[in-house]
């Protein structure tokens, strides 16, 4: 890390804390030419794969945007939605990969969506999953029912 007073090529670590997320590191460091002080932060980068191949940032906020559309009409709040997100974000960047791929978010998204509300989890999963006829439904239905038997 290079000083940013005097761009000395080596500095100290003085103090380091999570932030309160856990998904970054607050660094105060030292420059022993300078000896000024300064804080840095270091985050882990998450990506994401498109299926056409392009590779951007995760965002919560698209996966609050796309589970929105599933929850309209339904009695979900946003912050719901909002810790949906951030156990989808927790689930993935559990899994220690750097890039994730689209599909696998959307396989992420479907447990916590399930425990949220069964009927936006149904509208989010025919989409996902591409249903293509009312078998399909009554499928995902059956399984709904007999899992909550169990």
């Amino acid at each position: 890390m290079h000083c940013p007073f005097c761009r000395h090529t080596d500095t100290r670590v003085v103090d380091s804390r999570a932030s309160e997320d856990g998904s970054s590191i607050r660094r105060r460091r030292q420059c022993p030419q300078c000896h000024r002080r300064f804080s840095t932060v270091e985050a882990t980068s998450l990506s994401v794969v498109k299926r056409s191949g392009v590779v951007e940032p995760f965002s919560r906020e698209k996966v609050v945007s796309g589970v929105r559309k599933a929850c309209q009409g339904r009695p979900v709040g946003e912050d719901s939605l909002a810790l949906l997100a951030q156990r989808v974000e927790e689930s993935l960047r559990a899994s220690g990969a750097a890039e994730i791929d689209a599909h696998d978010i959307g396989l992420a998204i479907l447990g916590p969506l399930r425990e949220l509300d069964e009927v936006a989890y149904l509208r989010f999963a025919s989409v996902y999953q591409d249903f293509g006829s009312l078998a399909d439904f009554e499928a995902a239905i059956a399984t709904l029912r007999a899992e909550g038997r169990g």
